[in-house]
């Protein structure tokens, strides 16, 4: 690693000793179901463990640690999705430090609530990090209030890195990183590290599918940029000035992942591991469901970067799941109107080992016989296969099925 960046190593290593004691080193924890899942060996490094739930009380502890007396008691401000803003105000309410955030109005409630809680103020403007970003500079001109970057700094990278630090210290044998990439802070931060530690370490960046920003860069491309993402701590549009050097020359690929591959990973972590990953945290695992053959036999270090998820998102995505996996089926069934056909219905599902979470009773669809009747039904299953059985059942008892799709 011969190319000067702006931070080094050592810039790391010292950022490590000012944050200790005021954030919590993360255990990095084997993870046999996940292994199983994958055919890697999956460790899993919990930063949804910090007090706000994410690594960016690293960055944050160690940049408000640098100020001087003169700029703490300016205040600081900073724009961010949630995770930032979380780990800025909550910090800097420890260190007597007024905060002020810009939170785009997309931000999930439950980070900006989180933040407000912190005695921060929060002002939310625009739809995009971008936007915020340039009302934050406006702010911070006009108050002189210090900004602080969520990603572009040099102190939040050496922050950030410390993650990776700690990993490599408890397992130097890990053959493979991967991290989630937004504006690159962490991965920029962690792949110096990384590669001090061990030159041969395979570094992997993962990005929504929907905001490839450094995938455009890297490769010059012009894929679109935006949308509705699960993983919006990840959803930049503008890659760091700062990290990309770093990321061009020392990460081996970026992989983008799908939202349903978010969303099951998101599902994997909750059911099989037992805790809780926002989608920008899960967006690791989501590229070893991508490419499981890529792994396959490898030590693999996850960042589970951050656990700050919406409880009924996370209600919606486990749901969702289940539908792929049918163990939950709707469907529509239609027969001849006669008495006690509801009671059949729910006999041959009992039966056959079905349970009835919802139904509906209807004549009035048009695509119906004037003598016929339309049942809706939503029934739990063990699995796809045991689903197929009950469908096959109710044909041969003469129901006309179509399933439904949420």
């Amino acid at each position: 690693m011969n190319q000067p960046f702006v931070i080094t190593a050592h810039d790391i290593e010292k950022a490590a000793s000012r944050i200790d004691g005021h954030v919590l080193r993360t255990p990095l924890v084997e993870a046999p179901r996940l292994s199983e899942l994958t055919g890697a060996q999956v460790l899993v490094k919990h930063e949804n463990m910090q007090a706000t739930a994410s690594f960016k009380e690293r960055g944050a502890v160690n940049k408000l640690s640098l100020l001087t007396q003169e700029e703490k008691k300016r205040g600081v401000i900073a724009m961010s999705a949630g995770n930032h803003a979380q780990a800025v105000a909550y910090h800097a309410r420890r260190f007597d430090i007024p905060a002020t955030i810009v939170m785009p109005e997309t931000t999930p409630l439950v980070k900006v609530e989180n933040t407000r809680r912190q005695g921060a103020r929060i002002v939310l403007y625009g739809e995009t990090l971008y936007e915020s970003g340039d009302k934050a500079r406006e702010i911070a001109a006009a108050e002189g209030l210090v900004l602080i970057h969520p990603y572009d700094d040099p102190a939040i990278m050496a922050g950030q890195g410390t993650v990776a630090l700690e990993m490599l210290a408890d397992r130097p044998d890990l053959d493979v990183l991967i991290i989630p990439v937004g504006g690159g802070g962490l991965m920029a931060g962690n792949a110096i590290a990384a590669r001090v530690i061990n030159p041969d370490i395979e570094l992997i960046g993962v990005e929504a599918e929907l905001f490839p920003s450094f995938l455009n860069v890297l490769n010059n491309t012009s894929q679109p940029v935006g949308g509705p993402t699960l993983a919006e701590g990840i959803a930049v549009k503008a890659v760091g000035e700062l990290t990309l050097p770093v990321i061009r020359s020392l990460v081996r690929d970026i992989v983008p992942v799908s939202e349903a591959l978010i969303e099951r990973a998101v599902n994997a972590y909750a059911s099989l591991h037992h805790t809780l990953a926002e989608g920008a945290g899960a967006a690791g695992l989501a590229a070893m469901l991508k490419e499981p053959a890529r792994y396959a036999g490898r030590k693999v270090g996850l960042v589970l970067c951050g656990g700050n998820i919406d409880t009924r998102m996370l209600a919606g995505v486990m749901i969702r799941e289940l539908e792929r996996e049918r163990r939950i089926v709707s469907l529509r069934l239609t027969s001849d109107d006669r008495p006690g056909l509801l009671g059949k219905v729910a006999s041959l599902l009992g039966a056959e080992g079905a349970n009835i979470l919802e139904v509906s009773h209807s004549r009035r669809f048009l695509d119906v016989p004037a003598k016929g009747v339309s049942i809706e039904v939503t029934i739990e299953t063990r699995n796809a296969e045991h689903s197929q059985m009950i469908e096959e059942k109710l044909a041969q008892n003469g129901f006309a099925l179509h399933r439904l799709v949420a």
